[in-house]
């Protein structure tokens, strides 16, 4: 264990952004700096996954009170005492060689630090595992025509649509998060953008050739010149998050998106004389 003082007094004007390079912006009082897994989980489908909700490349940061104390006089606490309700806490980040933990300790006064539910509530949220959406149309195998409405819509589970609900704790403080998509933004390739409230309507012979009642778009040229043959279409959900902490306590919301593509090639119809 590294045994460099971070700070003397935790409070939230001790400092702006935690010292030696440390990565979680602003969180001077926060004992989860950061969800611990903000990855997407996988399909049998090419996705891109991103979330609004956090900062790629900032360190896993965690404070925890030590669980032995180290002996009064010792340099760790910085002149402070236990019997002045200081206490020394390790703060850990995982920016080491390979994500290795790095840790670090400080004495602080005032007991525990505070815990921002919004983080715990990011926590819980890295648990659910959200992944783009689940596109069932357009499809790479599908045949798709110019001037024919093509219609979209996603499977919805609770992981690529939602509703997903998942608690987490964090220094004796339990918030539960509920993710919902509320919107998917479809690019389709030809530099078109769709923006579909919902899952979409799935289509159905008996529909012919109309339009999607509530998710669907129109091509006006062929594929042909595109890498492969075929447009990249992107789905971009927002997952809105709405978190309480138990026990009837603070409430709010953030929103998170995930992605995910299809390569679809759409073609012209051959008439014959």
């Amino acid at each position: 264990m590294a045994a460099a003082v971070l700070l003397s007094v935790l409070s939230p004007a001790a400092f702006a952004e935690p010292p030696e390079g440390g990565g979680c912006s602003g969180a001077s009082r926060w004992v989860i700096c950061k969800a611990d897994d903000d990855s997407s989980s996988s399909g049998s489908r090419p996705r891109a996954g991103g979330s609004g909700g956090s900062k790629p490349g900032k360190p896993v940061c965690t404070v925890k009170k030590l669980e032995a104390q180290p002996p009064e006089g010792s340099y760790f606490w910085e002149g402070k005492s236990a019997k002045d309700g200081a206490a020394v806490y390790q703060r850990t980040c995982r920016n080491g060689p390979n994500g290795t933990p790095v840790y670090t300790t400080f004495a602080a006064d005032g007991g525990v630090p505070a815990i921002d539910p919004e983080i715990v509530a990011q926590q819980a949220v890295s648990k659910m595992k959200l992944s783009g959406p689940e596109i069932a149309s357009p499809r790479p195998a599908g045949k798709y025509v110019v001037g024919v409405p093509t219609w979209m819509w996603v499977e919805k589970a609770p992981s690529t649509f939602g509703p997903n609900t998942t608690s987490a704790t964090a220094g004796g403080v339990t918030v539960t998060a509920k993710a919902e998509v509320t919107q998917i933004v479809w690019s389709m390739g030809d530099g078109a953008q769709v923006t579909c409230a919902g899952p979409g309507t799935p289509y159905a012979a008996t529909y012919g050739r109309q339009e999607s009642p509530t998710c669907g778009h129109t091509y006006t040229r062929t594929s042909a010149s595109q890498d492969g043959g075929k447009f990249t279409v992107t789905a971009t959900a927002t997952w809105s998050v709405d978190w309480q902490v138990n026990g009837g306590g603070e409430t709010g919301q953030f929103t998170e998106t995930r992605q995910s593509q299809e390569q679809v090639a759409i073609g012209e119809l051959q008439v014959v004389r």
